[in-house]
């Protein structure tokens, strides 16, 4: 089988590294990949959104398989585009149409598709610039935090959660006078939920699906959750806190009426669903839907899978998945992402990367890097991840930790309290990580 991934990241670093396991792989091209990805596989110089060149591709390698890893081409239609042309009639593509990807494109959307099917969330108004009155004065009626929402895609940067109401009101003001571009042209204003945040990704044909675990990342660039919001700083998976009474809850309030709903609705999903939810005193609620895999949780739940991806992969493009044997590790898996000095601020490019060869028990997926002369540069914000096992978290965060200690470049930083709050919730206490 001829594969081609889509995107650059960490994510599709883990991604490549589990659909090269597979003994159904034939070649596996990644576009435009990072230097993680060309050890694995052949890295292609194409744009993720420029569907024509592509499509070109797709032909002329004879491409059997397209996993799209970002949101940005499932949003604007990349699945769409190809099926309308009589040209990849065979080809498999994992990741929604432009219908099923609205659930990320589109907060609003998403808000009323959980209401519609009784899924539960925080409430919430939607508000447009004609009507910034009546959103300033809900913002009255709710309790602080504030929080606002961006409508559509805008880079990880479209959401303010705010502890005053009169910052509140003035954002929603600045936000839908273009703020964050057309992005928050509509903005929804949410009722904050107070509990712990805990991300489950499944895998759907549309029909049926697997839930592929639950992770939690890590988004403030600085210890204890404090400082500017990242593309995230780690991960730990399995979730503690997250035990069989509230895995339960989540299948049967929210992921399965979600397949459901999708299927009600007439979108024919086939892909991946990333339900970010909030866990309040043992009920979840969802903050938010993705319609691809997270990063850097993806590099905790790929590792985690013992099922082979790509026969994962094609049942969920070909409606087969009920017929899927399906395994995950039960052993912890947890990483911590290396950034540049000044991320997710302003930072260098092209600083050597060091150390890479004395890896020992982890996993290093790349997601800000590139190669050049014979060496790995950093090329991003977000530079590497490390990822271990552990059969528990501690022993995984302290594997990851210590090879952390391996690596080395300019500036390079990395938060050393990973996983902390969730051994606190055990009742434990991590030794402390120098």
């Amino acid at each position: 089988m001829k594969v081609l991934l889509l995107g650059s990241g960490g994510r599709e670093h883990a991604l490549a590294w589990k659909i090269v396991q597979s003994p159904k792989l034939g070649k596996l091209y990644v576009a435009p990949g990072n230097a993680g990805t060309a050890q694995l596989a052949e890295n292609v110089s194409l744009a993720v959104t420029d569907f024509r060149a592509i499509g070109d591709f797709i032909q002329d390698k004879q491409i059997d398989l397209l996993v799209v890893g970002p949101e940005d081409p499932l949003v604007e239609g990349i699945r769409d585009f190809l099926e309308a042309d009589s040209r990849f009639g065979g080809l498999m593509i994992v990741g929604p149409g432009k219908d099923g990807a609205i659930l990320e494109g589109s907060k609003d959307f998403a808000k009323q598709f959980m209401i519609r099917h009784g899924i539960p969330t925080a409430g919430y108004m939607t508000v447009t610039p004609d009507r910034v009155k009546e959103g300033q004065q809900f913002l009255a009626t709710l309790r602080p935090p504030y929080v606002l929402k961006a409508d559509g895609l805008a880079a990880g940067k479209g959401v303010l959660i705010l502890p005053e109401l009169e910052e509140a009101q003035r954002e929603l003001e600045e936000m839908l006078g273009g703020k964050f571009g057309k992005a928050s042209s509509r903005v929804v204003i949410e009722e904050f939920l107070h509990g712990i945040e805990i991300s489950v990704f499944a895998i759907t044909d549309g029909k049926d699906y697997k839930i592929l675990g639950s992770a939690k990342d890590y988004k403030r660039v600085g210890e204890g959750d404090t400082g500017l919001n990242t593309g995230g700083m780690g991960a730990v998976s399995p979730v503690p806190f997250a035990d069989e009474e509230f895995n339960r809850k989540v299948e049967e309030r929210i992921v399965r009426p979600t397949v459901e709903g999708l299927k009600k609705d007439g979108i024919d999903y086939r892909g991946f669903i990333f339900f970010g939810l909030m866990n309040k005193g043992g009920d979840p609620a969802v903050i938010e839907y993705n319609v691809r895999m997270g990063d850097p949780e993806t590099e905790v739940v790929m590792p985690r899978l013992k099922t082979d991806i790509l026969e994962l992969f094609e049942a969920t493009a070909l409606g087969k998945l009920a017929d899927s044997a399906f395994e995950l590790d039960e052993r912890y898996c947890t990483t911590v992402m290396l950034v540049a000095g000044g991320y997710p601020g302003s930072y260098e490019k092209g600083n050597v990367i060091t150390g890479l060869d004395n890896i020992e028990g982890s996993i290093v997926f790349h997601a800000g890097t590139k190669e050049a002369d014979g060496q790995i540069l950093t090329n991003g914000g977000r530079v590497m991840a490390v990822s271990s096992f552990g059969t528990q978290m501690e022993q995984a965060l302290k594997q990851s930790y210590a090879n952390v200690a391996r690596l080395s470049f300019k500036d390079m930083s990395y938060r050393r309290d990973i996983g902390q709050d969730l051994i606190e919730v055990k009742g434990k206490k991590l030794e402390a990580i120098s």
